[in-house]
């Protein structure tokens, strides 16, 4: 396509809406870290592309773009500085949806420079959010790793480079579609609670614990930069650890009162403590999921959701939970999930959603 006269729009432009925890460069420009991070607009026109630099650490990288509710997904260049990837082109001369997402988690990161339209386009702005708002803390469950490997549905995982992986068929976004809202996922895959446990950045494991409160959290990548809980107050907050925590020695499938997971239960407390203390009036659903794992993480969870004695923390449990696969969940599964998340939830009325929107 692109464009010789193209139109060149910048990514500080007011049609453009943004939903996630997403990061500024001093350059004004979006960085995207977090799976289902997105920016959406309406625009006029035949065709588009955008300018972007991305940094990956491990696996192929992949752009996530939903056009007029067709989706696809583009693989992006290893190669280093900007590049240009062309989006779409010949579509009718009307006006179009877009939506661009990142499909995957931390494994890599990139900027949006700017969008190219071509000439004689011009954007409009896209539909405004509701009011509701969730969060979700979590491993690659909650980011969709592998989601889309549907021919291995309740098996282990097939060998890939991250092409399946789609952060929208994680059950964390199909829960906030079927319930209207908008999603910030806090998920990493391999991520346990503590750090120098689970399978993130393996052998000097990153935990939870260090990178809940941050955007930029992988040195990797550069400076360590934190998050303004200021900007966004869910009313909904999901916390989907205790997974990977098992790894490298699952202490509490030996023993759950033990003194490693008396320490664990302990962290897991301070931890939903620190939640609380940036969302006063959330309701935190403590959880884990469908992917195998041994009950006493689940018991330990609940333990401690009642040691903390607060009516707006509870525990969920799914009809399967902890035995519905030996691999990651694909969209099947995390459908399953959100169906039941989503009927919870409702079961709290209306009123669970009132509250400010925060843009």
């Amino acid at each position: 396509m692109l464009i010789e006269n193209a139109i060149c729009i910048e990514m500080t432009k007011k049609e453009l809406l943004y939903s996630g925890r997403i990061g500024w460069t001093e350059q004004k420009e979006p960085l995207f870290v977090f799976p289902a991070s997105l920016v959406m607009f309406h625009f006029y026109g035949t065709g588009f592309g955008i300018c972007l630099t991305n940094w990956s650490q491990y696996w192929d990288s992949y752009l996530g773009v939903i056009i007029d509710g067709v989706q696809k997904k583009i693989k992006i260049s290893d190669r280093e500085g900007s590049q240009y990837i062309e989006i779409a082109d010949k579509l009718d001369e009307k006006e179009h949806e877009v939506v661009i997402f990142k499909r995957m988690d931390n494994c890599h990161q990139f900027v949006i420079h700017h969008l190219l339209l071509s000439n004689s386009s011009r954007i409009s702005p896209a539909p405004i959010y509701s009011g509701r708002k969730i969060e979700v803390y979590g491993d690659s469950v909650s980011a969709g790793e592998v989601a889309e490997a549907v021919e291995y549905t309740g098996k282990e995982d097939p060998k890939h480079q991250g092409e399946f992986s789609n952060s929208y068929y994680s059950y964390a976004w199909i829960l906030a579609r079927k319930l209207n809202a908008r999603l910030h996922d806090i998920a990493q895959g391999g991520i346990a609670l503590m750090d120098k446990t689970g399978w993130f950045l393996e052998p000097n494991a990153m935990g939870m614990e260090s990178i809940w409160d941050k955007v930029s959290y992988n040195a990797f990548f550069g400076n360590i930069t934190f998050w303004d809980f200021s900007k966004y107050q869910p009313q909904v907050v999901i916390i989907a650890i205790g997974q990977n925590d098992s790894h490298p020695l699952d202490y509490m499938a030996e023993n759950i009162d033990s003194k490693r997971a008396k320490e664990w239960k302990c962290h897991y407390r301070d931890f939903i403590k620190k939640i609380r203390s940036v969302y006063k009036k959330a309701l935190i659903v403590l959880q884990t999921t469908l992917l195998y794992h041994h009950e006493n993480w689940d018991r330990a969870i609940h333990e401690v959701c009642e040691e903390l004695q607060d009516k707006r923390v509870v525990h969920y449990i799914y009809k399967r939970n902890g035995k519905g696969t030996p691999g990651h969940l694909r969209i099947a599964e995390a459908e399953e999930m959100a169906e039941e998340l989503a009927a919870f939830l409702e079961s709290f009325g209306d009123s669970l959603w009132e509250g400010e929107v925060n843009e």
